[in-house]
């Protein structure tokens, strides 16, 4: 079966988001260095999968919009222990939304730097 193995994002500090979520998730940092057109990047997550966070030589920021086609939504990280997740997103001072308990699991949303949305999930009984 295929697998999601990266996902590449721009941002505007790779190393501050990789410590972050280094912090949230338990994640690591698998590799960082020069990349596409000068720009730098470090891959940040666990032993199967990753996510590329890459800052290009110039960068211009743009608001969250749901409606763009081909704009990144949100990503999905799924998490043994919910409550254990958000209470490390408060402690980081982050305030997650949207709470839900849904078929087949629960989830939250929180953001981060650069207005990014993650959803955390949880499939546990």
């Amino acid at each position: 079966m295929p697998k999601l193995e990266h996902t590449n994002l721009t941002v505007t500090d790779p190393d501050t988001l990789a410590e972050r979520l280094c912090q949230l998730f338990d994640w690591q940092v698998r590799w960082s260095g020069p990349a596409l057109d000068d720009g730098y990047t470090v891959h940040v997550g666990g032993p199967e999968s990753y996510l590329a966070l890459y800052r290009p030589p110039n960068h211009k920021t743009s608001d969250l919009n749901h409606l763009v086609i081909g704009n990144l939504n949100h990503i999905g990280i799924e998490v043994d222990d919910l409550a254990k997740t958000e209470q490390r997103m408060l402690d980081a001072g982050l305030k997650p939304f949207k709470h839900a308990d849904y078929d087949p699991g629960k989830r939250f949303y929180v953001m981060v730097d650069d207005n990014l949305e993650l959803e955390c999930i949880s499939y546990a009984a």
